[in-house]
């Protein structure tokens, strides 16, 4: 019995020192894991879950390292099984779709967003839940970037890529040629430092190629972005004092910009900037054109949720001054950074928030009349994929530049990528009346292939304005039309025209075309024998010119032409013609006809005959009636 009782107790005192050694290990990975040591956490956690220890927990933050590490195959792994939990929190369905949506696996992640939405989870206004067809859309948009190679990439994480006159500034932790390298917990890399190479550079990029000064720190260093003249410096780095990190109340290190200034070819007077604090990060700096606005991320109080594109202006004495968010539109409750403006003032900026291919892609906005941001769109195949995509930036000629992505296929974790654009083409112009020189809406614009093939048909709007998106190196044929117009057309060319070119002009006039059953409502009028009054059948004739030139066509111009037959002598009947185009003519003006509209009222006489009754011929009373007449003639139609 003693031998009994002495056996439970050492298996009572062995289960207690394990679940204490278990209790142990979980604290110290939830401690790994708060201080975003997420690959040593993992490892704990893992040994936890092979332990059968808190399984349940554990799984939930493997799963969360795993997401923070930005690997969607082993957080799904982990995810799929989190979501069989009894009473599982409703978060980690959006987080499984999340997680899914960085495989590639769109379907299946819509399901499960639909079950957190079932569940009653809140989606982001901008969740790419809201296009169900915006995979198939960027799949099959028509591509305008196409990837080059970058030789300077290293097996760490290289990111940031900036060119500025002829050189390549980028944040790396490779750290390589250094005997003793400092970690970074989160993912056991060596902290980022910035690096500078020439453009097009081939070789090995090593600790030599750091920028020389004050910038590189103990810490993190980067991205940069530098002015035009060259001469001062934005950067991120971590918020540190006397080589000793300082933490904010969570006891977590923030990232703060400074300002550098060029001196002697060396990066000197680091300037901590009035923008940051110690309970918030601000980082990823880029500029306008001009210089004169500092943009940035951060997750700073006031923003819509998780980090935010913020904006603030550059005074002359280099304050800073007006900071504002750079609103709904562009931000959303999840997290928005790496912003880049380009020489037209388009924003680019990295979110997971918005409709997406992955986890962070890039993004580019759109504009309105008053340079406001109206809406973004998805840059697409090749910048984004199922991965991150970040830090674009674009060179001052429009075509060619960077970004950043840890997609498989790098050298290292992020790895920097080179792009050169081909911007879509597009063939616009204005559809003119070649009469009045006023623009025609509603005509209809055709285009076609060298081969006679449509392949557009659209309206012009009302300021006779279209636009239509081409291939370059093509021949084209282009044809308007419009009802009351004769078809005009116009052939040109994409071919060998520069990549930078964004549009072709071709504009086109139209000729009015007489309507001709409109027109045969301008019937000659006729005269009494030796008569200039206007007969009743003459004056329904005319009330129909009226009609017409007063509705159908508000800015038609006449020619009036009278005739008198041949019997009578020549001077009498010049005169009695005159009178005869006087009295249609005073007859119009009192209906209200714009004397402008009548270019002139003129008389002929017996000169122009219809028929063969001259003088000595025996005509009848109805061929003499014939020439007894007055003629309208349209000098100009709408």
């Amino acid at each position: 019995m003693k031998v009994k009782n002495y056996l439970l107790v050492c298996i009572v005192f062995m289960l207690s020192v394990s679940m204490f050694s278990q209790q142990g290990k979980q604290k110290r990975a939830d401690t790994l894991f708060n201080k975003f040591s997420f690959v040593k956490a993992a490892e704990v956690y893992r040994e936890l879950i092979a332990n059968n220890y808190n399984k349940d927990y554990a799984t939930r933050q493997l799963a969360d390292c795993y997401a923070f590490l930005r690997d969607p195959n082993n957080a799904s792994r982990y995810y799929k099984n989190v979501v069989k939990q009894d009473n599982v929190p409703v978060e980690y369905y959006y987080k499984y779709a999340q997680s899914l949506r960085g495989m590639k696996k769109y379907d299946e992640s819509q399901e499960w967003l639909q079950r957190y939405k079932d569940s009653g989870g809140v989606v982001n206004v901008n969740d790419f839940s809201k296009d169900i067809n915006f995979i198939t859309s960027v799949f099959g948009a028509k591509q305008q970037y196409f990837l080059d190679k970058v030789r300077f990439n290293s097996k760490f994480s290289d990111f940031g890529a900036f060119e500025h006159a002829g050189k390549v500034y980028f944040a790396s932790s490779r750290d390589e040629g250094v005997a003793v390298k400092r970690l970074y917990g989160w993912n056991e890399q060596p902290f980022l430092d910035v690096y500078v190479t020439e453009v097009g550079t081939k070789k090995n990029v090593d600790h030599t190629a750091k920028v020389k000064g004050d910038v590189n720190s103990i810490y993190h260093d980067g991205p940069v972005t530098i002015t035009k003249d060259g001469r001062t410096m934005y950067f991120s780095r971590n918020n540190y004092k006397d080589q000793i990190e300082v933490k904010d109340k969570k006891g977590l290190t923030n990232m703060k910009l400074y300002r550098a200034t060029l001196r002697d070819s060396i990066w000197t007077d680091i300037e901590d900037l009035s923008i940051n604090g110690d309970e918030f990060s601000t980082q990823h700096a880029a500029l306008n054109s001009d210089d004169t606005k500092l943009y940035f991320t951060s997750d700073r109080p006031g923003g819509y949720g998780g980090s935010d594109i913020w904006v603030v202006n550059i005074y002359p004495d280099g304050t800073l001054r007006e900071l504002q968010n750079a609103g709904k539109v562009v931000n959303t409750e999840s997290a928005e950074g790496f912003p880049f403006i380009n020489n037209e003032g388009t924003l680019f900026f990295s979110s997971d928030g918005h409709t997406g291919l992955g986890m962070l892609d890039i993004f580019g906005t759109i504009q309105g009349e008053n340079n406001e941001i109206v809406d973004v769109i998805n840059l697409g195949l090749p910048i984004n994929s199922n991965k991150d995509d970040f830090s674009f930036t674009m060179n001052p000629n429009g075509v060619t530049g960077y970004f950043a992505s840890n997609r498989p296929g790098g050298r290292g974790d992020d790895d920097i990528y080179a792009f050169h654009r081909v911007p879509t083409l597009q063939v616009e112009g204005v559809v003119t009346d070649a009469v009045n020189t006023k623009p025609v809406p509603n005509s209809i614009i055709t285009l076609f292939d060298d081969k006679g093939n449509q392949i557009a048909y659209m309206e012009t709007d009302e300021n006779g304005f279209y636009q239509i998106n081409i291939d370059r190196d093509k021949d084209y044929k282009i044809v308007a039309s419009q009802k009351k117009y004769i078809d005009d057309y116009r052939t040109f060319t994409s071919k060998n025209i520069q990549t930078e070119l964004v549009s072709i002009q071709a504009n086109l006039l139209l000729n009015p075309l007489p309507d001709v059953v409109k027109l045969a409502e301008l019937n000659t009028i006729y005269f009494d024998y030796d008569k200039h009054n206007i007969r009743e059948d003459a004056a329904l004739e005319l009330d129909k010119i009226v009609n017409l030139m007063t509705n159908d066509y508000p800015e038609m111009v006449i020619r009036i032409e009278s005739h008198t037959d041949s019997r009578g002598a020549l001077s009498y009947n010049d005169k009695l013609s005159i009178d005869r185009a006087n009295s249609t003519y005073e007859y119009l003006i009192s209906k209200g006809i714009n004397p402008s509209r009548i270019t002139e009222h003129k008389g002929y006489g017996e000169r122009r005959l219809t028929n063969g009754c001259q003088d000595g011929e025996n005509c009848e009373e109805v061929d003499h009636q014939l020439n007894r007449r007055t003629q309208f003639i349209v000098v100009k139609m709408e």
